[in-house]
């Protein structure tokens, strides 16, 4: 039953004329004003390069991943790592929850794409980095993922890390030459890091084969740190050798990276100069199954020297530099080994006084500093 009018409240045939088209204006501008609207053509072109820029990556800071909390802070919560672990650990995990929603078990969000791509093994390496590698997620290394948290964890394993670049003509040296020292580098180089006898302090057999035994005193030194290291004669400034009784490897897999570069030798041959980075996850021989990493980069210089010009062994290389740098492994202890820090261990060395270091940063070269200081490394 419908409502009759009361008597005081018009129809809309009673109003005047005026007052019926004012009200028709007002409805219609009102409708005009709340209805969806066309973008503009800037707002187009806007919206479309984003979205372009965000299929590649290319976000402008602060857009989305916020990468100045990534590069920046990110870090600091590392270099803190070795004072204060256990205090930034929960605010850090926190924050990075709040950036990386993936994280979260069950992955709510449905982000587990990037997560997936994010630990896509990287490409080999065929040029020198210009930086040092992003900040990753600070995870806790364990025995199923020795590498969980570290930048390794998308490097190659072992010698598949050892990519050999393609053999040319170099000069006068044949491109078979080129091929044959390219190989022998990479045999020193497995050798001397990879083989599993080496890393457990046995004589590096396999990497001192390498060598011309026309070099006595390389050998004679070599040979000597080998059986009485001292900081004169120290093995692992081109092997690396943990001592079995206190540590063991963390599974069956050193990450590796890096990269070799050939060019005319000094004494008629080739030279090759190999750049590469290896991470050892290991754990205690005798403890709880904590997992540490220790990072050793190696810079060599040899060359397959002409045998008709120069008193050499043919199939043998000239060892003319090798330089390292070590991070996570105890200072100023010269028994051959190497001595990697645990998280929940205290040092019984010195204070470390030397500057700050990213073991993972390949785009700079190595830097002596002071040999009487003992730096910090500000991941592992």
């Amino acid at each position: 039953m419908s409502e009759k009018p009361s008597d005081d409240q018009p129809s809309a045939s009673e109003l005047p004329d005026d007052v019926w088209e004012q009200f028709t204006r007002d409805t219609e501008r009102d409708i005009r004003s709340s209805a969806p609207k066309e973008p503009s053509a800037r707002a187009r072109m806007v919206t479309e390069r984003l979205r372009e820029q965000d299929a590649r990556g290319e976000q402008p800071p602060g857009w989305r991943t916020g990468p100045a909390w990534q590069e920046m802070n990110g870090r600091a919560a590392r270099r803190r790592k070795l004072w204060a672990a256990l205090g930034v650990s929960v605010a850090v995990a926190v924050v990075v929850v709040a950036l990386k929603p993936s994280l979260l078990p069950g992955d709510p969000f449905g982000t587990g794409g990037s997560r997936a791509a994010e630990a896509a093994p990287l490409p080999e390496e065929t040029a020198a980095p210009t930086a040092a590698p992003g900040a990753s997620d600070p995870e806790t290394p364990t025995l199923d993922r020795p590498f969980a948290g570290s930048p390794a964890e998308r490097w190659a394993d072992g010698e598949a890390g050892i990519v050999l670049p393609e053999a040319k003509a170099v000069g006068t040296v044949s491109k078979d030459r080129v091929e044959q020292a390219l190989k022998l580098t990479k045999k020193l180089l497995v050798g001397a890091n990879l083989d599993p006898k080496t890393l457990q302090g046995a004589r590096p057999a396999a990497a001192l084969s390498v060598l011309d035994p026309k070099q006595p005193e390389l050998l004679d030194d070599l040979g000597t740190g080998l059986r009485s290291p001292s900081k004169e004669h120290d093995p692992v400034t081109l092997f690396s050798r943990f001592d079995p009784d206190e540590v063991r490897p963390a599974g069956d897999v050193v990450k590796t990276r890096g990269r070799m570069t050939v060019k005319k030798g000094s004494h008629g041959g080739v030279a090759v100069r190999a750049d590469y980075t290896f991470v050892y996850p290991v754990v205690r021989a005798d403890g709880p199954p904590e997992v540490a990493r220790t990072i050793v980069r190696r810079v060599l210089d040899v060359e397959l020297a002409d045998p008709a010009r120069y008193q050499v062994t043919p199939g043998r290389v000239l060892l003319l530099n090798y330089d390292q740098e070590i991070g996570n492994s105890s200072c100023f202890v010269y028994d051959g080994y190497l001595h990697p820090g645990f998280p929940s261990s205290t040092s019984a060395g010195p204070d470390p006084s030397g500057p700050a270091t990213d073991p993972y940063d390949r785009s700079k070269e190595i830097d002596h500093g002071d040999g009487d200081d003992c730096g910090t490394v500000t991941r592992t």
